[in-house]
């Protein structure tokens, strides 16, 4: 019995709405920085609806995936009930409670700082108590996963990360916003959002890394070429995601050039987990290919499933995730970071990244997991074949414009831009562009809800019994390092306070770099 079907749905259902939200206004802002719009000209609407798209899809979305996902494995996949049901009510409702009292404050032009809070600017205090709660509620997900032993990586590697943003809301933001203080020491605070920055896009990436090892290759009816390859991968996930965050602080002038160039090696390092995972992957999909009677160097291409949506999302999914993976190769190093940062280079970068590669595989957690979660057959393949074609290209008509324009030194985050002026006057073709990449995406979803609202209301079915991808040899026995976590998590928080502690401490102890707060919206 799948005890815990309706909390999988009620997140994945909440989720998705959101997504859609968030999705919308992203396209409404490519429009509106486009030369499509000469008469709508409204910069505070256009951060009210940056801020939302931003702490929608970089807090709320992924996080509601990761447990609804995290939950379904526990029953479907490893065969166990959901201990703690009651307790995974509750943190959905937090986050739900979260959700909406952050967003408020956001549609009233009280919290336009975007999702990286931009200290010194202040939103009202209700977006940040929103905030904690929905992060309150995920670290619920984070124990009941270290009780039911499913999703652990993911679960740790949130469970820490988000604990740099969480200092920042709770001892120097929300002081500031409650009224308690007036100033605030903006490049600490940086420091610590840097430790959430950017290990919180491992955390995004955590379901869609356990879809390519676990769903690819049964899905497309092969297997899993190395056991403790995936098992390596996640290891190097959790230990070296944390301590890089950094890199995003290059021309920030309150931190040392030498724990930059620190977290620039350690970017660098994180790369090896992501190239382990192609490697495996593609291998895993060659033997899917061979086993369909795929001969030749490269004859075994033709014998793919192509005609299956899950191989089209892999193959999809890894082009986003090798041009997004390109790119931060440029971010992350210390000489050429200043050619791009701050520019719209950066933007196409994440996207293709979090809304290419990684959502992408959120679609196929949805597909892959509906029939189990309904009882109904997922019939519309066709559809879903052109849902992901859709995607694909719209990602990609997006993308490729901004990085485009970002080289040529545009920035980002910028509420429209004077296209009258020659000196920008050549970008208006390729950020309209973009804005018709946008509207494709917002097709593309369409797309996608329907396909799920279909199958909700399709033939019942008793779907075949769940499982993961099995390996192509089952390991009999395995090392303690490789099927236990304390000496990876001891690494990670090690790594962490190596890499943060002095930093943080020599900001700590010079208070006189606080500034006085901006209240956005008005005096409170």
């Amino acid at each position: 019995m799948f005890n815990s079907k309706r909390v999988v749905l009620a997140h994945f259902w909440l989720a998705f709405a959101a997504f859609g939200v968030a999705l919308l206004l992203g396209a409404w802002q490519m429009i509106v920085r486009s030369p499509f719009h000469p008469w709508l000209k409204h910069p505070e609407l256009y951060y009210r609806s940056v801020t939302e798209h931003g702490t929608v899809m970089g807090y709320v979305f992924p996080t509601l995936i990761a447990m609804g996902f995290g939950y379904a494995v526990t029953e479907l996949a490893l065969k166990r009930p959901l201990v703690g049901l009651r307790w995974a009510w509750a943190g959905f409702l937090l986050v739900l409670v979260g959700a909406v009292t952050a967003s408020v404050p956001v549609a009233m032009g009280l919290a336009s700082v975007l999702y990286t809070f931009y200290p010194p600017m202040i939103a009202n205090a209700f977006y940040y108590i929103g905030v904690v709660l929905v992060v309150v509620g995920s670290w619920i997900w984070v124990a009941l996963m270290g009780i039911n032993m499913a999703s652990v990586a993911g679960a740790y590697l949130w469970g820490w990360t988000a604990v740099g943003a969480a200092i920042e809301v709770l001892f120097q933001i929300l002081p500031v916003a409650l009224g308690l203080r007036t100033t605030i020491d903006s490049g600490l605070a940086r420091t610590f959002f840097s430790w959430t920055l950017h290990a919180i896009v491992y955390f995004w990436l955590m379901p869609a890394y356990i879809a390519y090892y676990t769903i690819i290759p049964r899905a497309i009816g092969g297997r899993l070429y190395s056991d403790s390859m995936a098992r390596i991968s996640f290891i190097l996930f959790l230990v070296v995601s944390m301590p890089i965050g950094m890199h995003h602080l290059f021309a920030d002038p309150h931190v040392g050039s030498g724990f930059k160039f620190l977290h620039s090696v350690f970017t660098g390092l994180v790369t090896v987990p992501t190239l382990l995972t192609i490697f495996t992957i593609s291998a895993s999909v060659e033997i899917a290919a061979r086993l369909r009677g795929g001969k030749g160097t490269f004859g075994w291409l033709k014998a793919l499933p192509w005609d299956n949506p899950m191989m089209l999302a892999v193959a999809f999914s890894f082009v986003m995730l090798g041009f997004g993976g390109a790119g931060g190769i440029i971010n992350m190093s210390y000489q050429l970071d200043s050619t791009v940062h701050n520019t719209q280079w950066i933007t196409g970068h994440f996207h293709l990244i979090f809304a290419g590669a990684i959502v992408t595989m959120y679609f196929v957690i949805a597909y892959d997991l509906w029939p189990h979660l309904t009882g109904r057959a997922v019939t519309s393949l066709k559809l879903m074949r052109l849902q992901l074609w859709l995607w694909f290209i719209g990602m990609i008509v997006t993308t490729f414009p901004w990085h485009y324009v970002g080289l040529l030194g545009m920035p980002r985050r910028m509420a429209f831009y004077d296209y009258t002026d020659p000196q920008i006057a050549a970008q208006a073709i390729w950020v309209a562009m973009s804005a018709v990449g946008g509207l494709i995406l917002v097709c593309s979803a369409i797309l996608f809800f329907v396909i799920l609202y279909q199958t909700q209301r399709g033939p019942r079915v008793a779907p075949a019994e769940y499982r993961f991808a099995t390996a192509v040899h089952e390991p009999k026995t395995l090392p303690v390092a490789l099927n236990s976590f304390g000496l990876w998590v001891a690494l990670m928080i090690g790594l962490t306070v190596v890499n943060y502690g002095y930093p943080i401490g020599q900001l700590m102890s010079h208070p006189e770099t606080s500034v006085p707060a901006v209240p956005i919206g008005g005096p409170r």
